[in-house]
């Protein structure tokens, strides 16, 4: 594809929201309130903002300004700032990264499309804790109804790609995004009204210290890292689209602070009805989809909440599996010449056929285990998350920081029309030294975390 028949965001706007859509995921939802809350709620919040300054915005940041100043994808944009040389790996990294990270994400998407029908349909009506665990156990371990979820939501997917960036992806972020925000608005509201929600509110948000250690501080840099999107091109390849009159430090400014917003309202939608109503909070599939159903049944009209719930993490998961299908069809329409109906029937049977093992894992192949006693779900989960995002990470910041060389990113960062970003030395020093050592430290942290699994 040339670079002048090449589509653009219509607008700024557009560019941010489809960037939160993709940083907003479903951990955004779930996990990111669960460890604010268990390593000092407020606390760890300000840890998180700091740690999202040293070391998530650097990344985000070259990221968007390598896509933008090669108008390409992840390969594309390394091979043309630094041709023949072995940088475009970095690009390759990221696409794998893609792929194993949606054959497992399509199948939490696919339970979340089966629990907004089922909460649509009024299914968790009276439904007990107890009923609710082993609703969601016979679901997960069906040999075959969860693979045509998967394959659901993966068709979902495949439609909005298929329309192209702005009739496409930037249409449905335009509609989908501000449904997300007003959803939360609803659902905050229920929640810190309930009686005894104060609890949940505290668990969230008060700045407990004394539940500040060692390990507070790497569950604040790894969530800083993978809060972002950041790591697997989805960034360069939406900087790709972006004019060139645009100032990218102050649209990632602006995708930073409302990516954080929505992870502490999700806090503030989930917690004070869990604790007003007795329940424990627990993290990942056990509390969405066993602890919320019965939640929302012992709720004041908990039908409606918990169709407004579901809707939103479907919504969460949607947004996010969009900009990562995106990175390989524009690597295969760059780089081979693939028509767009081609390279999205070709990846999605690919990724489709690499989910059905992760699907699996809570049924057929529930006792099959790789290193460690990792199912085939959670050895996608860690080697996309775990190892080849902070090495596609790491190798950006290198690369940026000493091959391409800082002046020329925050020269190139700013935009026709905007201005030097402020403390240009202090931001020099952070890209070269402090980001690369934190993206280490995090990777050490997730190898050694499992290791003493």
């Amino acid at each position: 594809m040339s670079n002048h028949s090449r589509e653009q965001w219509s607008s700024k706007f557009g560019f941010i929201l489809a960037s939160i859509g993709s940083a907003v995921g479903l951990g955004s939802i779930w996990k990111f309130p669960y460890i604010a809350g268990e390593n000092g709620g407020g606390a760890f919040v300000l840890l998180f903002l700091l740690c999202v300054v040293l070391m998530g915005m650097p990344v985000l940041i070259s990221e968007i300004v390598l896509g933008r100043s090669t108008q390409r994808n992840p390969v594309g944009a390394f091979r043309k700032l630094a041709p023949n040389t072995p940088w475009f790996i970095t690009g390759y990294i990221g696409i794998i990264a893609t792929l194993l990270i949606l054959a497992f994400y399509s199948t939490v998407g696919g339970w979340t499309l089966t629990y907004t029908l089922d909460a649509f349909t009024n299914s968790f009506h009276q439904i007990t804790i107890n009923e609710a665990e082993s609703s969601f156990t016979t679901f997960i371990s069906h040999p075959f109804i969860p693979i045509f979820w998967q394959a659901a939501f993966l068709i979902l997917t495949m439609i909005i790609c298929y329309f192209g960036l702005q009739k496409g992806i930037e249409r449905t972020n335009k509609i989908l995004m501000p449904l997300l925000g007003i959803l939360l608005v609803i659902l905050v509201i229920r929640s810190v009204t309930l009686p005894g929600a104060m609890e949940g509110i505290h668990f969230i948000l008060y700045p407990d210290w004394s539940k500040v250690t060692v390990s507070t501080f790497f569950e604040a840099l790894g969530m800083a890292f993978f809060s972002l999107s950041v790591g697997a091109g989805c960034m360069v390849t939406y900087g790709s689209f972006l004019s060139k009159k645009e100032n990218i430090p102050n649209a990632v400014g602006n995708i930073v602070l409302f990516s954080t917003l929505v992870s502490l309202a999700a806090g503030l939608a989930i917690f004070p009805a869990v604790f007003s109503l007795g329940y424990e909070p627990g993290i990942g599939p056990p509390l969405v989809f066993i602890t919320l159903p019965a939640v929302f049944a012992q709720m004041p009209a908990g039908g409606f909440f918990a169709a407004l719930f579901f809707l939103l993490l479907t919504v969460a998961a949607l947004t996010s599996a969009i900009s990562l299908l995106e990175v390989s069809l524009r690597y295969t329409e760059d780089e081979h010449g693939w028509t767009r109906k081609k390279g999205i029937m070709i990846i999605s049977t690919v990724i489709f056929l690499l989910g059905i093992p992760a699907t699996l894992s809570y049924s057929s192949l529930s006792d099959f285990y790789t290193v460690s006693g990792l199912t085939i779900f959670d050895t996608l989960d860690f080697i996309a998350s775990n190892v080849l995002l902070p090495l596609s990470g790491l190798t950006v910041i290198l690369f940026v920081g000493w091959k391409w060389g800082v002046p020329l990113l925050l020269k190139e960062s700013r935009g026709d029309l905007g201005k030097d970003l402020p403390f240009k030395t202090a931001w020099a020093f952070v890209i070269r030294w402090i980001t690369p050592l934190l993206i280490v430290v995090v990777f050490l942290f997730q190898i050694l975390s499992l290791l003493q699994k």
